[in-house]
């Protein structure tokens, strides 16, 4: 083909020479054919086109270059683990989800605390959301403390990683757990709690057996009984006791420092302090309990989705992973019935309610 196109471009150079047509054309075509090649078209004639990175390339477009081969190589290597180490696997990306989960918390925790101090609110003054993320992202940092402790001796993390492995409900924070594990350890932890909600009711009937005035002790001792047998107690019944829970006998200063461990117990709080710290530990925490419910009201149950409705009933004492979320919404419309009829005076009716209307809820399913 070379020859025949050079026997082509001869001939029209000899007939332009006698006039009989244009050379401009023939004469760039045979200086194209008798051009010496230049140096590296061959190479660059066989390399493919997508593998050549020009220099006017942004530095974005390469750094999502790079991040799409890195998602491609992961996803392989992910679906390698599922298939071969599936045990394994569910471990990889729970860690993975949580440790994605804890940094987007972490980013919403510091912008709460950026817009309480811009705007300087307290806690209190928070909406809903925004201060139960707060109160669980302090109690998910005070687990977190020993063990970022522990691993900071040289070569003390993969110890730490072993314990981490062996105890997960002890050493690790929810973000952690796999989905049966949560189950598994909120129904351990709620087993744990409710040991002493006899021991509570017990102490009510032996506090109020007596008491000067008879009225309230029959009603407290009729609401003791009544969940003592398995029945669920009435709002109004409650509220008809309030007085008892403010001052003498039952206010939380006036309580027996064994009503207070108890009570702490209740709410996840170490009965291991002093006595004066127990109490304002107590205090602060069902406090805050209160400031949710009202935040929460402001908001009103109906917004919430059912897994925050199921997390604030846990909260506040029921055992929520065996209740479906109509009857986990139900409990929650009563307790907030109850608890916007309470005062700031009242903080230990309000903690002592956490066992009154959760010990007999729907039992059969606890």
């Amino acid at each position: 083909m070379a020859l025949s196109r050079l026997g082509c471009c001869r001939g029209a150079l000899r007939g332009g020479l006698l006039g009989v047509g244009p050379v401009t054309g023939p004469v760039n075509c045979l200086c194209r054919l008798l051009r010496p090649p230049e140096p590296g078209f061959a190479g660059r004639a066989l390399r493919h086109p997508a593998c050549c990175i020009s220099t006017k390339t942004s530095p974005k477009a390469l750094f999502a270059a790079v991040v799409s081969k890195f998602k491609y190589a992961n996803g392989k290597y992910e679906s390698f683990l599922e298939r071969t180490f599936p045990r394994f696997y569910v471990l990889y990306s729970t860690f993975l989800k949580g440790f994605q989960t804890l940094f987007s918390e972490a980013k919403e925790i510091r912008r709460i605390r950026l817009n309480m101090s811009l705007k300087k609110i307290d806690f209190h003054q928070l909406p809903y959301r925004e201060m139960e993320r707060l109160r669980q992202f302090r109690r998910d940092l005070i687990k977190a403390i020993p063990i970022g402790l522990l691993a900071l001796p040289p070569f003390a993390n993969y110890l730490v990683f072993l314990l981490m492995y062996l105890f997960p409900r002890q050493l690790l924070i929810r973000h952690f757990w796999t989905p049966k594990q949560q189950s598994e350890f909120l129904n351990i932890y709620h087993g744990m709690r409710r040991e002493v909600y006899p021991e509570i009711i017990d102490g009510l009937v032996q506090v109020t057996r007596f008491l000067a005035d008879q009225q309230l002790r029959n009603q407290m001792q009729e609401l003791c009984n009544k969940v003592q047998s398995g029945s669920h107690p009435e709002v109004a019944k409650l509220l008809a006791v309030r007085s008892l829970f403010s001052g003498h006998p039952l206010g939380l200063q006036r309580l027996r420092i064994w009503q207070v461990k108890a009570l702490s117990r209740v709410l996840f709080l170490t009965p291991h302090l002093p006595t004066l710290f127990l109490r304002y530990r107590l205090r602060s925490h069902v406090l805050e309990l209160q400031h949710l419910d009202r935040a929460m009201l402001k908001l009103g149950a109906s917004e919430l989705s059912d897994e925050e409705v199921k997390v604030a009933c846990y909260v506040r004492g029921l055992n929520s992973t065996h209740l479906s979320p109509s009857e986990c919404r139900k409990w929650l419309n009563q307790w907030l019935q109850f608890s916007s009829a309470l005062n700031d005076s009242e903080l230990s009716l309000l903690a002592h309610s956490m066992i009154l209307l959760s010990t007999n809820y729907l039992a059969a399913k606890e």
